[in-house]
């Protein structure tokens, strides 16, 4: 049987719930509906106890904030930054949701505490809020008072249920803090979660492969290969599947179309003092200027990838990146459009197979969001927003001027966060032509993903005003297929097609007398650019 506390004690224990309220509400209210239900401390007490702890601690934070909105000069740059975000003329409703969100935020954990710092500087009058949070406060400890009715907790000696009550409140303030500390972040967290599942384009690649796999896997049985793709290209190394030197690439196109060619050079490993001294030389001898591009010789999906703006960035570059690497002019474009072609060996015609229109997303500040606010409240943008704000991470948490463009990413690949949609619309005949005439020039290349940036639809289409930046081979993708508008089978159908014609190629050429790299040979160049990227900086 437990035996009440006498009226001191039980004055000491109420007082302390009162206290303890401060610390965690839940916790208070939870451990004096634990004593009340042991019979230790009477349900009067109890109830007063928890209600006061509530009612006392929610003034506490509203008195505080409702306290310094109120010394803020009218004139300051604080409360006009206030004014603009709470009282603009778009959200005339804020005093009435916030008396909603008042009185709910007691049902939703880690409501509570925005809740009333909302209150304080909307300045809710103080008969509201105490109506409101008082109901509120009475309504959640009948609740809670209910539920342990039904807890055996009176069958308990009074030590024992002084110490359970006293372990459910520490509990319960231990959950309910870091759910506090942690829970909103978890929820961004899931909720970006489920709307990258929901849209297949943002699969992590051990989800999304797997049946493209199989797929190489019939295509290299049926065409009695399985290393066939690496000689669809005979004069890239792997056929253009891993370990390629785009210098390599690029040259030949600077020498054989170097009207549609950026220029690109080499700089070749060795000291930082001397690669420093070799930048300079091929910035002065080809009129480079700023802005301009390094980026890995070896290298796929944009790993590397630098926009370069000064000659200390270029120096921080060459010092983590030891091996070759690609110094390009950087077209600006502004636009962007990756052309997938493919030409069957002895064919005086090749195709366009897709073309992928390049949308580099920005965004623009209003002179009060964060650029995580700005990046979050874009439906598309938030679920590559990890990718973005590791780009950006020194500017994360400033408020971006209004009127301020911010460019999210310049390389143009979809893992990277470019948006990828179906660019059919710039397809013509005189464009079919230009690449085709581009593609012959190139020894040995039959298939491939011309990159290019240009500034007009219409002078493209017409066969002009465009510059290659990248030449990928076998291993590049007909990109269109991540078109958010085209379903998952629709993609998938695509990529069949797609290495159909790479297995075809490969097997044209192995009649033609060009051996494909052997698997050991394949798998260890896999190895080896795989330990490259790892020392490559993030991408822009």
């Amino acid at each position: 049987m437990t035996t009440p506390l006498d009226s001191s004690s039980a004055t000491l224990v109420v007082a302390g719930i009162v206290l303890s309220a401060f610390v965690s509400e839940d916790g208070a209210i939870l451990g004096a509906a634990a004593l009340a239900s042991s019979m230790v401390l009477n349900l009067p007490s109890a109830a007063l106890g928890a209600f006061l702890g509530l009612w006392i601690s929610d003034f506490g934070v509203y008195g505080a904030v409702r306290l310094l909105r109120e010394r803020l000069p009218q004139d300051s740059r604080s409360a006009q930054w206030l004014e603009a975000r709470l009282f603009d003329p778009g959200r005339n409703h804020a005093r009435r949701s916030g008396q909603l969100a008042l009185a709910f935020s007691r049902l939703a954990p880690g409501t509570r505490l925005p809740a009333y710092i909302s209150a304080g500087l909307l300045r809710m009058p103080v008969p509201t809020f105490a109506a409101i949070t008082g109901i509120s406060a009475a309504a959640w400890i009948a609740l809670i008072f209910s539920l342990f009715h039904f807890f055996p907790l009176h069958a308990m000696a009074t030590g024992e249920a002084l110490a359970t009550a006293g372990s459910i409140g520490f509990a319960a303030s231990g959950i309910l803090a870091v759910w506090r500390i942690w829970g909103s972040k978890l929820r961004r967290q899931l909720a970006g979660t489920v709307r990258k599942w929901r849209r297949w384009e943002f699969w992590p690649a051990w989800v999304f492969y797997p049946p493209v796999a199989l797929m190489c896997g019939w295509l290299a049985i049926r065409f009695r290969g399985l290393t066939l793709p690496t000689a669809a290209n005979p004069s890239q190394r792997n056929g253009g599947m891993v370990g390629e030197s785009k210098i390599g690439i690029l040259q030949e196109l600077m020498r054989s179309s170097p009207d549609f060619t950026a220029d690109a050079y080499l700089l070749t490993p060795g000291p930082l003092v001397k690669r420093m001294q070799e930048l300079e030389f091929l910035f002065q001898s080809h009129e480079f200027s700023f802005p301009f591009i390094l980026k890995p010789d070896v290298a796929q999906r944009g790993a590397g990838f630098k926009k370069i703006g000064s000659w200390r960035a270029a120096a921080a570059y060459l010092a983590q990146v030891r091996t070759p690497v690609l110094l390009q002019k950087y077209v600006s474009g502004p636009n962007e459009a990756g052309f997938f072609y493919y030409r069957f060996p002895g064919q005086e015609r090749g195709r366009i197979f897709s073309i992928t229109h390049k949308t580099f997303p920005v965004v623009v500040g209003d002179g009060h969001k964060t650029l995580r606010e700005l990046i979050a409240q874009d439906d598309r943008a938030t679920i590559m927003a990890s990718t973005y704000l590791a780009r950006f991470r020194e500017r994360a948490d400033e408020i971006v001027p209004c009127g301020e463009r911010i460019r999210l990413v310049e390389a143009g690949n979809h893992c990277q966060g470019c948006i990828f949609s179906d660019g059919s619309f710039l397809d013509s005949e005189e464009l079919r032509r230009t690449f085709d005439s581009i593609a012959r020039k190139l020894p040995q290349f039959f298939i491939g993903r011309f990159d290019v940036r240009y500034a007009s639809p219409d002078a493209l289409r017409q066969g002009r005003g465009f510059h290659i930046i990248e030449l990928n081979g076998a291993a590049s993708e007909a990109t269109d297929i991540y078109d958010a508008r085209n379903p998952l089978l629709s993609a998938y159908r695509t990529l069949y097609r797609q290495w159909e014609l790479v297995y075809r190629i490969g097997a044209a050429n192995r009649e033609r007398g060009f051996t494909p790299t052997s698997l050991w040979c394949f798998l260890r160049d896999c190895w080896d650019f795989r330990a490259q990227a790892s020392y490559y900086p993030l991408a822009d």
